[in-house]
């Protein structure tokens, strides 16, 4: 049997099931090899819209397709066996209307073999999760900064500092929740917001530049690794990946250009042909 079959991994439900228990870890991943390092480490794996801007240097994430997210959730599917993988699906391919959605959840599950996908917050949203969740995919929300609405909003900013943000994004969750979504990511908002949004909703909320009292975090890996020279004021930095890169290959430009690399270790003999 394939390690890749969903029932050997994590399930939406089992996270569901997390609500008010142990904390789950989750993380963006966008290649095999990053997937494969993370996975015996983190509960959830989401490819994320973000891989525009992180992997392809989009300037938002409203660039990027359906096929870019099928491409690398293909990736995440091969480097892991453990977690539940998540895909984002991209601005344009469920906003019009449930149908059309359905039509891009089915694409990207088929194609990928992903055990789910996330919606950001949008008019009609929940009549869409509801939509999608009665036809059997599994659903994820996405609520407070929506980085796909970075036009409308004039870019990425912070939500839930009036009164009048604060019900609007409370709202979205509420909506979330009665239509079904299992998880529910609440990003860049205040504090006291995401403590209210966790109380009020029965599935798990996993925040990103949010309260420490969600029923779990997200980050991305990039940013958590240190590959940008900025990171948003939520990330913290568990290594210097970008310094470790810089130097390594500063060491390699410098063998290269010396003639010490490669050295008599790296080379092939040739090998005498026996008689």
């Amino acid at each position: 049997m394939s390690k890749h079959v969903a029932a050997s991994r994590i399930t939406a439900p089992q996270i569901r099931g997390r609500k008010g228990g142990e904390k789950l870890v989750c993380l963006t991943a966008y290649t095999a090899p990053m997937a494969a390092l993370l996975d015996p480490h983190a509960d959830l794996l989401l490819v994320g819209d973000s891989l525009g801007m992180v992997v392809h240097g989009l300037p938002s994430t409203v660039g990027v397709t359906l096929d870019m997210m099928i491409l690398h959730g293909r990736a995440v599917m091969r480097g892991s066996s453990r977690a539940l993988v998540v895909v984002d699906l991209p601005f344009g391919t469920y906003e019009s209307d449930p149908a059309t959605a359905y039509r891009a959840a089915v694409r990207v599950m088929q194609e990928t073999g992903c055990q789910a996908v996330k919606v950001e917050a949008c008019a009609g949203a929940a009549e869409t999760t509801a939509f999608l969740v009665g036809r059997g995919i599994p659903v994820i929300s996405h609520v407070g900064l929506r980085p796909q609405a970075a036009n409308v909003d004039g870019g990425f900013k912070a939500k839930g500092r009036t009164d009048a943000e604060r019900q609007r994004v409370l709202a979205d969750a509420r909506a979330a929740d009665e239509a079904g979504a299992f998880a529910i990511v609440v990003e860049g908002v205040a504090a006291s917001l995401a403590d209210e949004i966790t109380e009020a909703v029965s599935a798990p909320t996993i925040g990103i530049g949010a309260s420490p009292r969600c029923d779990g975090q997200i980050l991305v890996i990039d940013d958590m690794l240190g590959l940008f020279e900025w990171t948003p004021k939520f990330v913290r930095r568990y290594g210097d990946m970008r310094a470790l890169i810089s130097n390594a290959a500063e060491a390699y430009a410098a063998d290269v250009r010396a003639g010490r690399f490669p050295g008599q270790a790296e080379l092939y003999a040739f090998k005498t042909p026996a008689p």
